[in-house]
């Protein structure tokens, strides 16, 4: 089975110092913005268009991509000050637990995940919606997971307290 279909983590998360992600995320949300586009090309299904004003839909849309690119951003750059890697795909060098991190586990995950909830409100992209949500699956057990058990590993008891005190996905 291809790298990228198997769902489940790597035996060893430290064989080769990576998580073992199955995509760059980015990826995966490029794939969900394209996928959606195309799917509304073929199967319109105009229930945002319906639901929402223009109006309020551009005014929606921009924030929810405007609050995304801030939690996305905000996590780099706690990332960059902790002088570890951000991308998943890479070894870490440190856990980071300030700023955005002192009370959401995944701020990256989560907010490509609002921005691309705001784009498909944006576009009126219905399956976009739908995608945003196949996608988070995806990342929860493609990235996340495989994250954590990589995250446990590599740092030990200092991480697992953290999985402990703070939630993955913010108020979830």
């Amino acid at each position: 089975m291809p790298r990228w279909l198997n769902f489940s983590a790597p035996d060893d998360p430290l064989a080769a110092d990576t998580a073992g992600v199955i995509a760059p995320p980015p990826v995966l949300l490029l794939i969900a913005v394209l996928l959606g586009l195309v799917l509304d090309w073929l199967l319109p299904a105009y229930m945002l268009s319906v639901m929402l004003s223009w109006g309020t839909r551009i005014l929606l849309g921009v924030e929810l991509m405007a609050a995304g690119v801030a939690m996305v951003t905000m996590a780099e750059r706690a990332f960059r000050a902790a002088h570890t890697e951000v991308r998943p795909w890479r070894p870490s060098t440190a856990v980071v637990v300030t700023g955005i991190f002192a009370w959401l586990r995944n701020p990256m995950y989560v907010g490509g995940t609002v921005a691309l909830l705001g784009l498909a409100i944006l576009l009126a992209s219905d399956w976009m919606v739908v995608m945003a949500v196949v996608t988070a699956v995806v990342l929860h057990f493609g990235v996340i997971r495989r994250e954590e058990r990589y995250l446990t590993a590599k740092f030990g008891e200092p991480y697992v307290r953290y999985l402990q005190t703070v939630p993955r996905y913010g108020l979830l």
